[in-house]
């Protein structure tokens, strides 16, 4: 293969600016430039270029400000400007005939209050359903570390008392609008929600969460707000079933229905019976096999209850995030025996993803941006990684990110072994995330101070949303390999921003990649599947991986083209929580 040199000193390409392609054409002679910075370009369906015509070369990326490791504020945290880009807001949604008003309660709404995909789920769902003609709001606790000025419109809306342990508390709420979507904030003026973080504040999180979950229904009782629905999500609100239909139902609350999302069985809720009786019910009268007891602790430990088993008794509607991990979570795990007996009432909804916060041809955060029918800027958003990070930037090298938290569902071994693999196999590797655990923490700053200082791997033990974009922007590859995976968002994440799949098959991965080497449904083939749960299976996938992008560029490309068009949008799965809905509510 012929190779060309082209001075950063030429007109082509200066010292903070670099110049890349109008257009993107297949480039057989590979372009070397000083520091041997490579702008290959990833479109191959056209006309090969002549690559030695430097008239050819004009002005893609105007103004990128190319950062470098040692900037002193490090370019994920730089001011970023809006640019005049279709946001690809969908506009031809058809309204529904019957409108319902939801009400989500939640621990987490994205991005102000987001630790993971829960987050996301809640502002996705509600947002498709606000399109559909709906009118939604969303509960949640005004934590400390909310940024008030990510909220806009915001304003008390009311002050109450909330009963908790013997007290009722002072209580404000307040609205305002999140990406647009109407919200109601619940501050307690007690200690509860005090902290830098959405968890772990100097509080009993527990007793928290069974404060807000009668402090919503409280609200809705006191302004006479009769939803049709009161949607609850995880643990964290699974004694508002048990409030409502053991209390406030027998008040002025009637009509709404309640629907559970169980978005990860691993968090069961532990409380204990006098726990439960601060928030008003009498616990004791949980502590049965039909109702609330943990079934782990059936015969030794009966003052325990687990508030995810009482919401899935009392909700009328159960749903958890894919069709696969439904049947997982019938075959095994503590909560079977109650899914089991529930069943009538248990679906299976795959999440989707919001394509308006996660859009790679509006989102600000990246240095250029781009779409499924030109991916040019994909490219461009490699590169201000690897300088950004202070890695090598040569040839073509495949980018691996890994964005996760640090736990033992998402296969912290398999990680670890990435890293390795990886970086012995001609790969780079971004791993972001962090572990609740301090152990695991320890393990990986260990892994940090090892790998970071090379050119190959970076460990970044931290969360940054913005930087998770330019991440999945940036990266050629997303790596999930999780022991377990409930749903995932991560991977539908990464096909948006044009970045190939490497999954363990499980839950929801298992409903959402499909494996390039599968040939008995090769139009379904959108990424890297493996099964086992060994350093050896992750090692052929990733080496499959590598394979495509090495030795097959044009395969690669319409893979990246292909992955970019998959609707993966809330806007389809949307109509079968609506239906759900829908099956349950009172018409008044």
């Amino acid at each position: 293969m012929e190779v060309m040199s082209v001075s950063v000193s030429s007109p082509v390409f200066r010292a903070s600016h670099t110049k890349a392609f109008d257009y993107c054409v297949p480039i057989r002679k590979k372009t070397v430039i000083d520091r041997k910075f490579v702008f290959n370009c990833m479109n191959y369906s056209s006309l090969e270029v002549a690559a030695d015509k430097p008239e050819l070369l004009t002005n893609l990326v105007k103004d990128v400000d190319w950062p470098s490791p040692t900037d002193e504020i490090p370019f994920w945290k730089r001011k970023f400007h809006t640019r005049d880009v279709n946001p690809e807001i969908p506009v031809n949604i058809e309204k529904d005939s019957d409108p319902l008003h939801v009400i989500h309660v939640t621990a987490e709404m994205a991005p102000i209050a987001k630790v993971g995909g829960l987050g996301d789920v809640v502002t996705g769902l509600a947002r498709a359903c606000l399109l559909r003609g709906h009118k939604v709001d969303i509960m949640l606790p005004f934590y400390e570390c909310i940024q008030k000025d990510d909220i806009q419109e915001l304003s008390l809306l009311s002050t109450y008392s909330s009963y908790f342990d013997g007290n009722w508390i002072q209580t404000n709420a307040y609205s305002g609008l999140v990406s647009d979507i109407p919200v109601i904030l619940i501050e307690p003026m007690n200690q509860f929600f005090k902290g830098e973080d959405v968890y772990g504040g100097s509080y009993n999180e527990l007793e928290a969460y069974l404060f807000f979950s009668r402090a919503c229904l409280e609200w809705m009782q006191v302004t006479g707000t009769q939803p049709d629905i009161i949607h609850v999500h995880e643990w964290q609100t699974g004694a508002l079933p048990l409030l409502y239909w053991d209390m406030y139902c027998h008040l002025s609350l009637h009509k709404p229905r309640i629907v559970l999302t169980i978005h990860n069985m691993e968090h069961y809720g532990e409380c204990r019976q006098e726990q439960l009786n601060k928030c008003g019910l009498d616990g004791s009268l949980y502590a049965t096999i039909d109702k609330a007891i943990d079934d782990r602790t059936i015969g030794h430990n009966p003052e325990r209850l687990s508030l995810l088993k009482g919401a899935i008794v009392y909700s009328n509607s159960v749903v958890t995030v894919s069709p696969t991990y439904l049947q997982e979570t019938l075959c095994s795990g503590w909560l079977a025996s109650a899914l089991i007996t529930n069943r009538d009432k248990y679906h299976g909804i795959l999440n989707g993803i919001d394509t308006v916060m996660w859009n790679p041809a509006s989102v600000a955060f990246l240095p250029a941006n781009y779409h499924a029918q030109n991916t040019d800027g994909k490219k461009v958003c490699k590169q201000y990684l690897q300088r950004g990070l202070g890695l090598a930037f040569e040839g073509r090298v495949p980018l691996v990110v890994c964005i996760s938290r640090l736990v033992a569902q998402k296969g912290l071994h398999l990680i670890k072994h990435a890293i390795s693999h990886i970086g012995k196999h001609g790969g780079q590797m971004i791993v972001l995330g962090k572990a609740p655990d301090g152990r695991v923490q320890s393990e990986f700053e260990a892994l940090a101070n090892l790998h970071n200082k090379g050119s190959t791997i970076r460990i970044l033990l931290m969360y940054s949303e913005e930087l998770s974009h330019m991440l999945y922007a940036g990266a050629d590859m997303v790596l999930i390999p999780s022991i377990y995976e409930p749903c995932g968002l991560a991977q539908m994440i990464g096909m948006r921003y044009g970045s190939v799949p490497i999954v363990r098959k499980t839950g929801g991965l298992a409903d959402t990649v499909f494996d390039m080497d599968d040939q008995s449904q090769p139009e379904m083939a959108n990424g890297f599947v493996f099964e086992g749960t060994d350093e050896a299976s992750l090692s052929g996938a990733l080496d499959r991986a590598f394979f495509y992008y090495k030795e097959k560029p044009i395969e690669w490309a319409n893979i990246v083209q292909k992955v970019m068009q998959i609707d993966n949008s809330w806007n389809k799965t949307a109509s079968k929580y609506i239906d759900v809905y829908n099956s349950i509510r009172v018409r008044w």
